[in-house]
């Protein structure tokens, strides 16, 4: 992890933190470790993502990656994160905001991956919590939208804990693993509560009363 007092002023306003992880922009030095992750995780990511290219773990194709993210970053259009363990720096995937549109819509899209050995474990709700905060709170988007695989039933499950809610269905929404596919759709405005434990807190805060409420119609019935 490079020093705080070596970052640029921009790369310092993008470090994001929640719970167990931390997000930043990804650097050239991330290749090797980016690469293994992803080549490690093949099987367990191809059938939710774009087809792969012939060249997709390459340094080069990784550059290309960097820069596309630079101009994107630069132009505000989006916003690029590798995904941290706090404790030991460990990659634990990655997660954009893209798509920026600003006027009358000011909303983005969200997109996601994870490797293997760490799916299911949480990270990915506190890592959604904090790049929620940053487009809300600091980029000052109104709307997030996010969309998955019918069948993904483990990435829909993720959204709802962190506040997302099911607003549709799109027919070959996205050419996902070589084909057009359907896709279910979600959305989060900036009002609404968010994140895994946030979420958990208020409904364990509301839980005493609608348990004292069911109580007391069991004893009138």
């Amino acid at each position: 992890m490079v020093p705080w007092w070596l970052r640029s002023p921009m790369e310092r306003a993008l470090i994001l933190h929640h719970g167990r992880v931390y997000l930043r922009p990804p650097r050239g030095g991330d290749w090797r470790a980016w690469c293994q992750l992803r080549a490690d995780s093949r099987a367990f990511l191809v059938p939710w993502e774009p087809t792969w290219p012939s060249d997709a773990l390459t340094r080069r194709a990784f550059r290309r990656r960097l820069q596309q993210y630079n101009h994107e970053m630069q132009i505000g259009q989006g916003y690029s994160f590798l995904i941290f363990r706090r404790e030991l720096d460990t990659l634990l995937g990655g997660i954009s905001v893209t798509n920026v549109r600003r006027g009358v819509a000011q909303s983005a899209s969200l997109g996601y991956w994870i490797g293997r050995p760490y799916a299911r474990q949480g990270f990915m709700g506190e890592a959604l919590t904090a790049v929620l905060d940053f487009a809300f709170n600091q980029l000052g988007l109104h709307r997030v939208e996010a969309a998955c695989l019918p069948e993904n039933t483990a990435s829909q499950g993720l959204l709802r804990k962190v506040g997302f809610r099911e607003e549709g269905y799109a027919r070959g929404y996205l050419r996902i693993n070589g084909m057009w596919q359907d896709h279910v759709l979600f959305g989060i405005l900036a009002e609404d509560p968010r994140g895994v434990d946030r979420i958990a807190a208020a409904q364990a805060a509301a839980e005493p009363p609608r348990r004292a409420a069911q109580a007391a119609n069991s004893f009138k019935a």
